[in-house]
């Protein structure tokens, strides 16, 4: 039947309307490739090294504005391959670790999880965050109209198996900074509030970033970083034109630029993924152990911590070279970065950190 009159005054369009340009999707922009960053080695090998082996205990990256440490992170976690994880989950548990599931996963685990790949967070953290957004809340929406108590995870829910980013670490503040020491120690986000008492995963490789000339960082906080690395301006002419000369392309045609470095991109994250894969079989001998105690009793470091991130460190390293045995070249290498922050501050000796340890190198490894 043919349409009335009426109907087709009500679809025309009245008089002045301008009907709404439905604009497309726009493409989301490819990351900047980990592999196309110049210079920054140390920064670059630390990240490496715990996207490896992530009990490594996190990065931090200390240095001037506008030297990458941003992009280095979230370029990292765009090489890293997906990840698989429970269908449905909130926190993203691994489906063949029983161990690290979730309450309500743990609970369905006899009756077959359902499987999904999803790519490997990467969480920011702001200095403004409340508590409630970063350990999650009471979800107001659900009880308010469904009278229920149900839990709105947060941030340290979303960084499971991932990584959570804090710009600015040393201006974080204090009770944040206490509650990610309790949950960097324990791996678990234990909730206490408005009537709800739960626990999920929060496992997670902790990457802080600062200025050190906007403050230090709170020695309990400093200690949880495996490795601490400093970044400077790079002042090698040609380094400064090639950083600014693919910076400008990859502004230009971001595409294009990822494109020309796709085949970069997937070996180091094969490179990673074969790392992963033998670093339970890599050998660390009683030899680096006894070097790695030395080096620590000489530049008197406290609790052990020191020696367990030198060995977990070089180990990783060693695994991402494709060796089979860590070797003192290893420990040297590893060394600045995995205890630079753990020196007591020595009065009478105006040496930075890093001379002092490379003059305990030299003194105890030779």
């Amino acid at each position: 039947m043919a349409p009335t009159q009426s109907a087709l005054s009500r679809r025309a369009p009245k008089p002045g309307f301008v009907m709404p340009t439905v604009l497309p999707e726009a493409t989301p922009r490819p990351p900047y490739p980990f592999s196309a960053i110049v210079g920054q080695d140390a920064m670059r090998r630390a990240l490496l090294v715990a996207a490896v082996d992530p009990a490594v205990g996190g990065v931090l990256v200390f240095g001037d504005r506008g030297t990458g440490k941003s992009t280095a992170v979230r370029a990292l976690a765009a090489l890293l391959p997906p990840m698989r994880a429970v269908a449905g989950c909130a926190y993203s548990c691994d489906p063949v670790d029983a161990a690290a599931l979730c309450p309500a996963c743990a609970a369905r685990r006899g009756q077959g999880l359902a499987v999904k790949t999803v790519p490997v967070p990467v969480v920011d953290l702001p200095l403004g965050a409340t508590e409630d957004r970063v350990v999650g809340a009471l979800d107001i929406g659900r009880a308010l109209g469904a009278g229920e108590k149900a839990f709105e995870p947060g941030l340290l829910a979303r960084a499971n198996r991932g990584f959570l980013y804090i710009d600015e670490v040393n201006l974080l503040e204090d009770h944040l900074v206490d509650l990610l020491l309790d949950v960097a120690a324990s791996g678990v986000n234990t909730v206490e509030r408005e009537g709800l008492s739960l626990r999920h995963p929060a496992r997670f490789v902790l990457v802080g970033s600062g200025n050190p000339e906007e403050g230090e960082l709170r020695p309990q906080l400093l200690d949880r970083f495996g490795l601490a690395v400093t970044v400077t301006t790079p002042t090698d002419l040609a380094t400064r034109v090639a950083i600014v000369r693919r910076r400008d392309a990859y502004e230009r045609d971001p595409a294009a630029f990822a494109a020309e470095w796709a085949a970069e991109e997937a070996r180091l994250g094969g490179q990673i993924l074969a790392a992963r894969a033998r670093l339970a079989e890599v050998e660390v001998p009683d030899a680096i152990l006894e070097a790695a105690a030395r080096l620590c009793l000489a530049l008197g470091t406290d609790g052990l911590r020191g020696e367990l991130t030198l060995m977990r460190t070089a180990r990783a390293l060693a695994s991402l070279d494709g060796a089979a045995t860590v070797t003192l070249d290893h420990l040297r290498e590893v060394a600045p970065g995995s205890l630079s922050h753990r020196l007591r501050r020595n009065p009478l000796d105006e040496a930075g950190s890093e001379a002092r340890i490379a003059r305990a190198l030299a003194e105890v490894l030779g």
